[in-house]
């Protein structure tokens, strides 16, 4: 192929209602890869599968690739001059292109009917033998042929595949492999409705719409001499292979949604960011050249290398998708953080009177997943029943004796501070702390406990009374005391 053609890439899903993540990582990395080249990333709907075709989801397409960021320059709803963009839409010419084939002596018409192919597949069953079309049909002489076609007898046409010899495709990622010809089926190519194959209609729509990188799953390496013996017989150039490994649930489950694995919509409803979402997708088998994992999709397309694209089969690992959202938290600027989570913040704390900027700046640095926030903060909105065996801790050394010790030495220092923030209540803590000549935790533990009335919180005592105001943090010490005492 000339390296002077532009790049172009596609994505063709089937519109079935469901954006898996492995679907979109093909859609991730064909992006990327036009993207890294200054190419062209083109959408195409295959639609000629009725019977898994799903309402509405031509919509779930266009809005999960949006929503990822990924938009395409060519495709349905914009059009482009390859299209249409919808294969049921292309019908028109496939038949064409294959009387082509079987007039270069490539294809032929095979009549044999369904009784007869179900005859020979267990004839090979029985003879343990795998399973192909025995080419009755392979030689008919011309007359036989035009005869059966004056008589109406349904037909379909079939690839003639070379008997003997090899035939060699390039994978950039699994390198040349090599295949006995003898053992390639006749694959038929346009079936006895006129309607093509999947594979026929891949290949002609691919050269049609002048597609120069193929990416798609490693399950289509078998089909891929085929595919190769097709593009020759028209004389057209074989684009780039990158057959990608599945996305794997663990070691031996792929991810599917007859297993109920999670949608690319389904992990954004549960609170993830959809850059985060994408930059864990691109790693999900491809490993970038230095020790930086963490990229915004500009950021991608400048790193984005096939050389880093893995034989090996991708774990999605949940943990480590926590570990990039948070990361992502963390990077983003304090206004956009506080745009973002405050909708969360108030599923569950209506007060008024709450620095939500000051609460939000605390949550960012420990916020792993949006949807946790309401929990984390839902003691603003009133203090829990809380069992006094909370102010015990090991390595703060505290129990419930030395935490009612705290907090009466710590409340008439906090009804002193006049101008309540954040730097003066740390300043009377940290005096205390000094004249009591005492541990932190042994001071903030309790403190923190009485406040929240919880073992885990988005920030510690300082923080917290900060937040909660003056007011309502010394009522709740006052209630610490009294529950101690």
């Amino acid at each position: 192929m000339s390296d002077t053609k532009k790049v172009r890439t596609r994505f063709a899903p089937s519109p079935t209602g469901y954006m898996h993540i492995g679907n979109l990582r093909t859609a991730l990395y064909a992006y990327l890869i036009a993207k890294k080249n200054g190419g062209d990333f083109i959408l195409r709907i295959e639609d000629t599968d009725r019977e898994r075709y799903v309402e509405g989801a031509v919509d779930v397409i266009y809005d999960t690739l949006r929503k990822a960021g990924l938009q395409w320059d060519e495709g349905p709803d914009i059009g482009g001059d390859y299209g249409p963009y919808v294969q049921s839409e292309r019908m028109g010419m496939f038949k064409d292109y294959a009387l082509q084939l079987v007039e270069s002596g490539h294809a032929y018409y095979c009549f044999c009917d369904k009784d007869r192919l179900d005859e020979v597949r267990k004839i090979q069953e029985a003879s343990h033998i795998a399973p192909m079309y025995d080419r009755h049909c392979r030689n008919l002489s011309k007359e036989e042929i035009e005869e059966k076609l004056a008589a109406g007898i349904p037909y379909v046409i079939r690839q003639k595949m070379p008997l003997e010899g090899t035939t060699t495709f390039h994978d950039e990622i699994y390198g040349d492999i090599t295949v006995e010809n003898s053992t390639l089926d006749d694959q038929i190519l346009i079936k006895t409705d006129g309607m093509p194959t999947y594979n026929f209609a891949n290949v002609v729509d691919d050269h049609t719409m002048g597609i120069t990188h193929v990416v798609r799953g490693n399950e289509y390496l078998s089909s891929t001499p085929k595919y190769n013996l097709l593009y020759e017989a028209f004389g057209w150039d074989v684009p780039v292979y990158i057959h990608c490994s599945p996305v794997m649930k663990d070691q031996t489950s792929k991810l599917s949604k007859r297993n109920g694995d999670a949608s690319f919509e389904d992990i954004i409803s549960k609170g993830f960011l959809p850059e985060a979402v994408v930059n864990f997708i691109a790693l999900l088998g491809w490993a970038p050249k230095g020790e930086e994992e963490i990229f915004t999709l500009e950021e991608l397309k400048e790193q984005f290398d096939i050389s880093g694209i893995s034989k090996s089969p991708a774990i999605f690992d949940p943990v480590k998708l926590r570990a990039v959202n948070a990361e992502h938290i963390k990077r983003m600027t304090p206004e956009e953080f506080l745009e973002h989570v405050t909708p969360y913040i108030r599923q569950s704390v209506r007060r008024e009177d709450i620095d939500i900027k000051l609460l939000a700046s605390v949550l960012q640095k420990r916020t792993e997943v949006f949807t946790e926030v309401p929990e984390m903060v839902d003691f603003i909105e009133c203090l829990p029943e809380y069992d006094t065996a909370m102010y015990c801790h090991k390595k703060m050394k505290t129990n419930e004796e030395t935490s009612l010790e705290a907090l009466k030495a710590v409340l008439p220092v906090l009804e002193a501070v006049e101008d309540w923030t954040e730097e003066n209540i740390h300043k009377a803590l940290f005096d205390l702390i000094a004249k009591l000549e005492v541990k932190n935790g042994w001071l903030l533990w309790p403190v923190r406990t009485a406040v929240s009335g919880k073992q885990f919180t988005p920030g510690g005592g300082v923080e917290l009374c900060a937040i909660l105001g003056k007011e309502d943090s010394l009522a709740r010490i006052r209630k610490g005391i009294e529950k101690l005492s």
